[in-house]
């Protein structure tokens, strides 16, 4: 029944993937770079809004020079209320001849790594090239992303941290378990994860055990938190707290956490499908790196107003 959702997952976006493509090779993501200057010097600053099984994000393309940010700006465009809303800003920039991208948590701080938003980044500079592989530089380092075919986009995310200075944690300890009620796992992966492994996963209060453990102490830099449940060694069922953004509908750095988690546990296999509350995604620890496959969504492209812009500063 649980591979059946997987199949069932990918059917759909197979079809709704092909269409966006054909939408950006036609309508544009070429027009819509060659539109960014004059958008935003004359009417606002230009955005996609994407998303990864519900991980939300708004895209600005600064690749032109413009659309600098800052964390009043990311904070403002990232209230649901007053602004539009996201899990993160994913801001696109040349770095040299790479193409670089900067992750906006909706608290306005930064994070190096943000595994759907790099997926969707992916798809957007695949299709405006044409190419079916892309290298995006991220504070995670030159993440490999490639089309995976039937409407999925994969990255490797590298190897993961796990060494207590690496993920890090405030003193040296193992990172298996550590010294917290529960037990929980520690890994980076270019950000700080902790992994509670639990018999029921929806029974669990993430409201209020998420933002205790992501600002204990023993996390320097903040945690994003999970909740895992084994459904068996091929399926993992994941609840996500994200650091900077609260209670998520998916989350890549997570999902590959909890994976690598789970395989140094002996629980599971090192290639997992993990099912979140968006949809699920294909995780796969291999010798070069740990690497996840999942759908994007282009939902709207649209212009942030001056009028918005100037309060935002």
């Amino acid at each position: 029944m649980v591979k059946g959702q997987i199949g069932e997952n990918r059917d759909k976006c197979a079809g709704i993937f092909a269409a966006r493509v054909a939408w950006l090779a036609m309508a544009g993501i070429s027009a819509y770079r060659s539109g960014m200057t004059e958008q935003t010097s004359q009417n606002g600053l230009a955005f996609l809004k994407m998303h990864g099984l519900g991980n939300d994000f708004v895209v600005v393309d600064a690749r032109s020079g413009t659309g600098a940010m800052t964390p009043a700006l990311a904070r403002a465009i990232g209230d649901r209320h007053f602004g539009i809303g996201f899990d993160q800003l994913a801001l696109i920039r040349n770095d040299g001849p790479v193409v670089a991208v900067d992750y906006w948590n909706s608290d306005g701080t930064l994070s190096d790594a943000c595994g759907n938003a790099t997926r969707c980044v992916a798809r957007l500079i695949m299709a405006e090239t044409g190419a079916a592989s892309v290298t995006l530089r991220t504070g995670r380092g030159d993440l490999r992303c490639e089309d995976a075919g039937d409407g999925l986009i994969r990255v490797n995310m590298g190897q993961p941290q796990l060494a207590w200075h690496e993920v890090p944690l405030a003193r040296k300890m193992g990172t298996l378990e550590l010294p917290l009620d529960g037990a929980p796992s520690a890994t980076g992966m270019g950000n700080p994860h902790c992994s509670f492994f639990v018999p029921d996963a929806a029974a669990v209060d993430l409201d209020t055990l998420g933002p205790a453990t992501e600002h204990n102490p023993l996390f320097p830099e903040r945690t994003n938190v999970q909740v895992v449940e084994v459904l068996d060694r091929k399926n993992l069922r994941v609840r996500v707290w994200e650091r900077g953004v609260g209670h998520t509908l998916a989350s890549g750095s997570s999902s590959c956490a909890v994976a690598v988690a789970a395989a140094r546990r002996g629980l599971a296999d090192r290639a997992v499908t993990v099912h979140l509350d968006g949809g699920t995604l294909g995780i796969d620890w291999r010798e070069d790196g740990v690497w996840m496959t999942g759908p994007t969504m282009l939902v709207a492209t649209g212009v942030l107003s001056p009028e918005f812009l100037d309060t935002a500063k």
